[in-house]
């Protein structure tokens, strides 16, 4: 009988109050028949709130590492997979909760041969009541980022497609470019060769950046629909205020300089500064959301400042939510 593969689960918690928990609850309460959990590190960004008080695994190994400040996502991430020495790591989001049969869909699969071409594995998120949420996503492209901000879109999704893969496109598993972070599932092997996720983004784009130098190395990413995972989304990033755009801004810039040809790279800074703020602003007056006028301004701003003095190659401040913009 072929041995179970092993992971280890990486959670980055910030303030994420009683989901963190509930995490924990779902993964041991998990058939792990055919894929074995064997630890969970939790890798805590400096959280104020109570997300960490009584937290238990069972039966699983659990070590919670407290960082002193906020240090991003990236770096947290690699902070909980050097913890760990199993086949696989998975990265999976404090507001994520595994179904019952959700490892064991990736171990069946796993165990098959189709699995051996591919490095990255991810599950199909859902909402509470099972309807389809973002799981999977293109690598981004001019096109993609020009139809995003204009909206074009969802007036023209053939010459302008949409970043995310829409649930029926989805409808059974298969190759994707990435999958999302929340769910996460690498080979070690590849995590190691590749020097885990790139410190410079604090939070956005590093696991799409991950997934395009995957894709490079010869190791592309599957979607493993059969695996179902609850997914909240955005319990942290809201709390962020104008900074989770600000942020946005900043992995971009990150990512489109290092993956795209520099004249790419360019241009769509110089729409980001020019095209992006003005369909923003005009979004927010038609619906009549007048504050956000302010911290629009603000927050392309200070981008701005910041991709003037290390040209969207350095990380940027690190957020606090009970700060200003």
């Amino acid at each position: 009988m072929t041995t179970a593969p092993t992971a280890d689960v990486v959670i980055v918690n910030w303030n994420t109050g009683r989901y963190l928990g509930e995490c924990l609850r779902s993964i041991v309460a998990s058939d792990r028949s055919r894929f074995r959990v064997a630890r969970i590190v939790v890798v805590d960004n400096a959280s104020t709130d109570d997300s960490l008080d009584h937290l238990t695994a069972a039966d699983i190994p659990l070590e919670v590492v407290r960082n002193g400040r906020n240090r991003g996502f990236a770096t947290a991430c690699n902070q909980g997979a050097a913890r760990g020495g199993s086949d696989f790591v998975l990265f999976l989001n404090p507001d994520t909760q595994l179904h019952i049969d959700s490892l064991r869909a990736v171990g069946r699969f796993l165990g098959t041969p189709a699995a051996d071409g591919f490095g990255i594995f991810g599950a199909l998120m859902v909402d509470r009541d099972g309807r389809p949420q973002v799981s999977c996503s293109r690598f981004p492209s001019l096109r993609i980022y020009v139809g995003k901000m204009t909206g074009l879109d969802r007036l023209a999704p053939r010459l302008f497609p949409p970043h995310h893969l829409r649930p029926r496109e989805l409808s059974r598993s298969g190759p994707v470019d990435q999958v999302i972070g929340a769910f996460f599932l690498v080979r070690r092997s590849l995590f190691t060769a590749l020097g885990g996720f790139d410190e410079g983004y604090f939070l956005y784009l590093e696991e799409v950046d991950f997934a395009l130098r995957a894709r490079r190395a010869g190791w592309p990413s599957y979607h493993v629909n059969q695996a179902r995972v609850c997914h909240a989304g955005q319990v942290s990033s809201a709390q962020l205020g104008p900074w989770r755009h600000y942020l946005v801004l900043c992995s971009r810039s990150r990512y489109v300089f290092r993956q795209w040809q520099a004249h790419q790279a360019w241009l769509l800074i110089a729409l980001s500064l020019s095209v992006e703020p003005v369909a923003r602003l005009a979004a927010a007056a038609l619906r009549g959301r007048w504050a956000e006028i302010g911290p629009t301004f603000v927050v392309y701003g200070r981008f701005l400042r910041w991709f003037r003095v290390g040209r969207g190659l350095g990380p940027p401040p690190e957020p606090r939510a009970d700060t200003a913009i």
